[in-house]
């Protein structure tokens, strides 16, 4: 079958998606920053650099694009936010300016992008023609989805991802909550009623392939359930899940103290997101329901 390219492969999602590629019969192949990493089917980027061979991409027929700084490695400050915005606009650009280049460019761009493109919203339903919210995550989701641009007018149907919270114990925000929480400290941060948008691991990888093999995906796609919580009842969930009380709420104010600015956008935001175009597709979630989705990935 067809040849896929991954960057960010070994990301959370990237180690799991290639193994599901390949299971499937495609022969996968990573986009690699370091040439020590490369092995015979493997491409060195350097976007950094602007370093991107357009002839080493022949024969590639879908790419997933994934790479980009982890928003959530540590405070914010004006340097680690020009990382985490040059790291996904420069690095979607200099890859999509490639593709337009190839004579023969792949079929589809599967592009990772966020639901923080729809910033605080509060109970608003957030299908994915809602427009973009305000502040630094909408803005970075904006010039990170218009860097895709180049592809799209070379003739490649291009998927723009937005992922949700991804809940996988091996990280990403399950991993960081699981010892407070299995020691009795977890509880609801601030008044628990913001809306946590969230898709397992397994079935996030299950979308991506479901976008590269669905012609009539493209564009914004929502990737969360279609069973948004709130953080209230996330929380009272994962407690049942581990049977630990969850007692300890952290108000907003240690929250933005701990994490500054990071906490408004990543905690205490509200974003209920809406799947519409999975749906139309009939993409089927494996795990829809919080509760079975949690004991699935944490074997209880």
């Amino acid at each position: 079958m067809a040849n896929v390219l991954v960057s960010g492969a070994s990301g959370l999602v990237g180690e799991r998606l290639l193994p599901l590629l390949e299971a499937r019969g495609y022969k996968a192949a990573r986009l690699v920053r370091e040439y020590s990493a490369v092995s015979q089917e493997d491409v060195f980027w350097d976007p950094a650099a602007g370093e991107l061979d357009p002839d080493a991409l022949e024969g590639v027929e879908a790419v997933v694009h994934l790479a980009g700084e982890n928003i959530a490695a540590g405070r914010w400050n004006a340097a680690r936010k020009e990382r985490i915005r040059e790291s996904r606009v420069a690095g979607t650009k200099l890859l999509c300016s490639k593709l337009a280049e190839m004579p023969h460019p792949p079929k589809v761009l599967v592009c990772a992008s966020a639901i923080g493109y729809y910033g605080d919203r509060g109970d608003e339903s957030l299908p994915e023609d809602a427009p973009a919210g305000e502040g630094f995550l909408p803005d970075v989701c904006r010039e990170w989805e218009a860097a895709s641009s180049a592809a799209e007018h070379a003739g490649i149907r291009v998927v723009r991802l937005r992922i949700g919270v991804v809940l996988s114990p091996k990280g990403g925000a399950l991993k960081k909550m699981l010892l407070p929480f299995k020691i009795g400290a977890g509880g609801k941060v601030g008044t628990g009623r913001q809306y946590m948008s969230w898709i397992s691991i397994d079935d996030l990888t299950r979308v991506i392939l479901h976008c590269i093999e669905s012609d009539a995906l493209s564009g914004a796609v929502n990737a969360v359930t279609p069973a948004p919580v709130t953080n209230k009842e996330f929380t009272k969930t994962l407690g049942r899940v581990l049977v630990r009380p969850t007692m300890f709420p952290l108000p907003p104010f240690a929250a933005r103290l701990a994490l500054g600015e990071m906490a408004d956008a990543l905690l205490l935001a509200s974003a209920k997101v809406e799947p519409a175009a999975l749906k139309a597709s009939g993409f089927e979630f494996a795990h829809s329901d919080l509760e079975e989705a949690l004991r699935h990935l944490l074997g209880k």
